[in-house]
């Protein structure tokens, strides 16, 4: 590709920023100029990205006009105040954060699932990235769905702490070495001890007794696959993983699939890695498998013996490579090749 942009990657030296630099590096992204940016306490630093080292600006007193192309992943605060700005200036926003997307007019993209509502950025020039569970979980359903239509989903995920940002995963890290010396935790970052535990409480509480990442997952789900009639069952729980999320699946079909049938569906689906043996050890799993891999595994899959239309699954995938980074920068791909 000859033509290059100009990029900036807004929270360029978070958990997921991190990872945005490295992706775009392994890629081959076409870059021209990198503008890395984060908070006036991180301004000066140095990254590095393709070879090159990059320094960090200060993004307040950043001139958007300058990109073409912004990857946000700096928390909604700060998206809710800069991505305007920079849409406003001409950069097209690739938002990592919730703060945009149940907003209408802003696509909500998975580029393996609904690729085509990439071209309605120009109504505010801002794109959404899903929440990471949401990603993963459509990933592997949107070649069923297509094939059999899904008229209920209901799934529990055991999501890694890097969800949480690097506090959290020094804080579990911190709570083991502690524990394991016989010394006492600290709790900050979570209401509960992570360390050996399961806390079955992600973001806060609604009304409705669901948290808000569980209602993200219903709330996303229906605006990607574009079906307001599609059920959502969601229960998320934090476990003492550092990377990679799973999900254990149910789906109710609205016509009836076998499970080799599914099998055959997904072992051609664009994203997804199938794993599926009926043996030790052959499914996929958080760490070994997903950690630090671009693809969304799919194991377990099994007739539901309680529905007859029913199916069951084992999702994993890196959260904060597929489920944010990855697919900030498979969007901004699409979007310079179709639309830039």
């Amino acid at each position: 590709m000859s033509k290059k942009f100009d990029v900036c990657v807004v929270g360029a030296t978070g958990a997921v920023g991190e990872v945005i630099l490295s992706i775009l590096g392994q890629r081959d992204f076409p870059i021209n100029n990198l503008y890395p940016l984060a908070s006036a306490n991180s301004a000066g630093k140095k990254v590095f990205c393709q070879g090159k080292s990059w320094t960090v600006q200060d993004l307040a007193t950043f001139d958007f006009s300058k990109t073409q192309i912004g990857l946000f992943s700096a928390g909604g605060n700060i998206s809710e105040k800069y991505a305007p700005i920079a849409a406003d200036a001409g950069c097209v926003v690739i938002d990592n954060t919730a703060h945009f997307r149940r907003d209408e007019d802003i696509p909500l993209v998975i580029p393996e699932v609904n690729a085509h509502a990439i071209a309605g950025y120009t109504k505010r020039n801002i794109i959404a990235n899903p929440n990471c569970s949401t990603i993963q979980m459509l990933v592997a359903l949107k070649p069923i769905y297509d094939a059999v239509g899904i008229e209920r989903i209901n799934v529990a995920t055991y999501q890694a702490v890097s969800g949480s940002g690097k506090k959290a995963i020094t804080e579990l890290t911190d709570q083991t070495v502690n524990l394991l010396n016989g010394k006492d935790v600290e709790v900050g970052v979570y209401p509960k001890q992570i360390a050996f535990n399961v806390i079955p409480h992600i973001d806060v509480f609604q009304d409705n007794g669901y948290t808000r990442e569980e209602m993200k997952m219903v709330w996303e789900t229906q605006k990607i696959f574009e079906d307001e009639n599609i059920l959502v069952n969601p229960t998320a729980v934090r476990v003492p993983v550092i990377y990679g999320h799973s999900e254990a699946i149910n789906i109710e079909t609205k016509q009836k699939i076998t499970a080799a049938e599914a099998s055959n569906i997904l072992a051609k689906a664009s994203g997804v890695t199938l794993m599926d043996k009926r043996e030790d050890g052959g499914y996929a799993t958080p760490f070994v498998e997903a950690s630090n891999n671009d693809a969304t595994f799919v194991s377990r899959i099994r007739e539901d013996i309680s529905h007859d239309k029913g199916l069951n699954l084992w999702v994993v995938s890196d959260n904060i490579r597929k489920g944010a980074a990855l697919n900030s920068v498979q969007i901004a791909e699409i979007l310079i090749k179709q639309y830039l």
